[in-house]
């Protein structure tokens, strides 16, 4: 997916394909039983409702196997080869699902018809889309003006989002650096004198002010008038940043901004639904697992010597401290020094089932209680210890700013950035978490809990 919670662009390719896979299940069974069958299936059987639930299920297979996501679409081959699996398994569902509820079969002999052809009409639309997401002149033209870093993240942002329809058309220098210049592999052409007919002449969409000093050569006449004609969007790099990406980056990031574009008061009903939501949502996943939590239990204690369950001390909302509970995933002896270590991906001290839980998050189903009790979210930035809180506040600006929210179980930043252990990947996921912060929302946490469920089953994903 798109950095946003679910752009227009990811919302417009899911109907689409839902579009295609009604469509082409409604020819195959043209195909199939002709005029007056057809018509008899859809009208005096319910034929209508039966082609919506085989729609639902295949978008819902191809949202598991990540066909929403940009990234997935710039390798042809990739994307062929997802889509087949897909395909096949909510078909092979659909099949189950025929089998022990005869009435929802839509006719014998549909489905194999069906299949190839809506394969072949979903492979035909997504090459097209492939095609036309990574054709040059089409998309959004996008001009960033200023060439430090923050821009030349910017630029990386849109260049890696290309098949999301993102043109980079270049820099625009306010600090001397000649034109033509090479930064990375985007090219400065020309300076902010300039910038009137470099939108003119490039048909720019979009411009994105990526200058921190704003005197001097700064074009603010020229960005007025453009911004009142309404001939170009104009966005600031930190809001555009988080827009493309899903993070607010910390080196571009203003308190002044953040007071502005910040997220609206929160009401005392929705905070209280949101309690009750997140609430319910911990009792439920604690009677569901409550056999594979027995059953880890049994081989922890079967595996080695200690106790099953593991509490540490975390840093809270507000900075409170709270124990979290675990499964055990270590051995007894693995900070005998009593000294915080960072856990990390091959990390020795883990048993052979601690990898195994840890690798499905097994070792987190204990920390429904904390949810439970209040202490912590369904969803949230997922807290840690309070050695490496104050080591991190120290040297990542605003981090101590992921505590004015409850911790979460999962989170953005569990979803969107791989498992890391130290202050490079604490940096990279607070940018997560800051974006988590400032959009939080139910519609947001139903996002990440449905990310979770994909990431705990391909087994994918952070910590």
């Amino acid at each position: 997916m798109n950095g946003s919670k679910f752009s227009l662009r990811t919302i417009g390719l899911l109907l689409a394909d839902a579009a295609i896979i009604y469509g082409g299940i409604i020819l195959a069974l043209y195909l199939r039983l002709g005029v007056e069958g057809s018509a008899y299936q859809l009208n005096e059987r319910n034929g209508w409702l039966k082609i919506s639930l085989a729609t639902a299920v295949c978008v819902l297979i191809f949202y598991f196997y990540d066909l929403y996501d940009y990234t997935v679409m710039t390798n042809r081959r990739e994307l062929m080869l997802r889509l087949v699996q897909a395909l096949g398994i909510a078909w092979a569902l659909l099949a189950l699902v025929f089998y022990f509820v005869p009435p929802l079969l839509l006719g014998r002999g549909v489905s194999v018809i069906s299949v190839p052809l809506v394969l072949i009409l979903l492979l035909g639309w997504r090459f097209l889309i492939h095609y036309l997401m990574g054709h040059p002149e089409i998309g959004e033209k996008i001009l960033v003006v200023g060439t430090g870093q923050a821009a030349r993240d910017t630029a990386e942002a849109v260049l890696e989002r290309r098949d999301a329809g993102y043109r980079i058309v270049g820099f625009v220098t306010e600090n001397g650096i000649k034109p033509n210049t090479k930064i990375g592999e985007t090219t400065v052409i020309g300076t902010t004198d300039e910038l009137d007919s470099i939108v003119l002449k490039e048909k720019v969409d979009r411009i994105v002010i990526a200058v921190r000093e704003r005197r001097g050569t700064f074009p603010t006449e020229t960005l007025l008038k453009m911004s009142l004609a309404g001939n170009v969007n104009i966005e600031e790099c930190t809001s555009f940043f988080e827009r493309v990406t899903g993070q607010v980056h910390v080196d571009m990031l203003r308190p002044s901004w953040l007071i502005f574009a910040g997220r609206p008061k929160e009401t005392r009903l929705k905070s209280v639904f949101r309690e009750l939501t997140h609430r319910g949502l911990g009792l439920i996943g604690l009677v569901l697992s409550l056999p594979i939590a027995l059953l880890t239990a049994i081989l922890i204690k079967l595996e080695s010597k200690g106790a099953v369950f593991y509490r540490q001390e975390r840093v809270g909302k507000n900075g409170k401290i709270i124990k979290v509970i675990k499964f055990r995933s270590m051995r007894t002896d693995a900070e005998k020094d009593g000294v915080p270590i960072w856990a990390t991906a091959g990390d020795d001290r883990v048993t052979r089932i601690g990898k195994i839980i840890r690798k499905i998050r097994i070792d987190e189903i204990p920390q429904f209680w904390n949810i439970i009790k209040g202490e912590m979210s369904f969803v949230g930035p997922r807290p840690e210890r309070p050695h490496f809180v104050a080591q991190l506040a120290e040297e990542i600006p605003f981090y101590e700013h992921r505590h004015l929210v409850a911790p979460g179980l999962t989170g953005w930043a569990q979803i969107k950035y791989p498992y890391g252990a130290s202050v490079a990947d604490a940096r990279q996921k607070l940018q997560y978490d800051l974006y988590y912060i400032k959009n939080q929302s139910l519609a947001l946490d139903l996002v990440i809990v449905f990310e979770t469920v994909k990431t705990v089953l391909f087994g994918k994903g952070g910590r």
